[in-house]
């Protein structure tokens, strides 16, 4: 049996033998991601819901043996069933090992979501794509939106960034807010990131970011400022998780507002879909099961260079 014959016959395709497993939803799409996520080791936050303890815990490539997208291809029916039947330990002689390694990441029973090493594992390496966080805190989802329309406007617009890089712009719903990324043609030093990207709080307009972020903020008459120190009532434009050992949101990771509940679901959208009036609406009507009836059509919305 193939993994979207038997999302078709589970009730709910994160419980399909009738516990929660978000194995076989990240299954199904990691064949979209394969050149997306191509090189890059990908992570897990576990959601515990151990009261008195971390409410997650983050499995990744700088800890354990490095997990891949294209090892996902191990994951089948039959590993399924054995998740589902007993532990680790029982299951050991009946798997191979790299199923052994996708368990030890994506702990059964547990909502997970699917996130990845922006520009690898370890400090200092070489960038190929820049990541802006939109993080909008307390702020409603819909001045996020504004922001990160008014952002990619921005950005298309100067010049002087585009001397400098070349490269696609691409924009995703993370399932609560949204990120604007630069797939840039070819890898360029850290150092461009330090000298032109990276927000500093006493110099905020010595960055590109910071500009931005100013130049959004008077056009949109609502408070947008750089950085990762969230402050209350403001859009955060967020470029800290761009280097090398930062871990950033997978398209089609799952969402969850906690241990028992997901609340959206992140999805690649086109430029253009963020000056929609509906937009916030029309995603969150996304499920896990909608996301693989429509698969195929939502990774038509990939960049040019990451399509199959």
């Amino acid at each position: 049996m193939e993994l979207i014959e038997l999302s078709k016959k589970s009730k709910e395709i994160i419980k399909p033998f009738g516990q929660t497993d978000v194995l076989l939803y990240y299954g199904i799409v990691a064949e979209k991601l394969k050149k997306y996520l191509a090189g890059k080791e990908i992570a897990a936050k576990i959601w515990l819901g151990k009261k008195g303890f971390m409410p997650y815990l983050i499995k990744r490539g700088s800890k354990l043996e490095p997990l891949y997208i294209e090892e996902l291809k191990e994951i089948t029916p039959e590993f399924l069933e054995a998740r589902h039947k007993g532990n680790l330990n029982d299951a050991k002689g009946k798997i191979n090992k790299t199923q052994a390694k996708i368990w030890d990441y994506f702990l059964p029973r547990h909502l997970s979501d699917l996130f990845y090493a922006t520009n690898n594992e370890k400090a200092k390496k070489p960038i190929e794509r820049i990541f802006f966080d939109i993080d909008r805190g307390n702020v409603k989802a819909e001045n996020a939106q504004k922001a990160a329309a008014e952002l990619i406007d921005v950005i298309k617009a100067d010049d002087k960034f585009w001397d400098l890089v070349k490269g696609e712009l691409f924009v995703m719903w993370t399932g609560n807010s949204f990120h604007v990324y630069v797939f840039l043609d070819k890898e360029i030093p850290i150092s461009f990131y330090d000298e032109y990207i990276a927000y500093s709080k006493n110099e905020p307009l010595a960055s590109f970011t910071g500009r931005w972020a100013k130049k959004i903020s008077e056009e949109l008459k609502i408070k947008v400022v750089g950085g990762h120190e969230k402050q209350k009532g403001m859009v955060n434009i967020d470029p800290s998780q761009t280097p090398s050992g930062k871990l950033c949101r997978s398209l089609f990771s799952l969402h969850m507002k906690d241990e028992n509940t997901i609340d959206g679901v992140a999805l690649p959208l086109s430029l253009d879909m963020t000056k929609g009036k509906s937009l916030i609406n029309e995603l969150g009507k996304y499920s896990p099961e909608r996301v693989i009836n429509e698969l195929n059509e939502l990774s038509q919305r990939l960049p040019k260079k990451f399509k199959r």
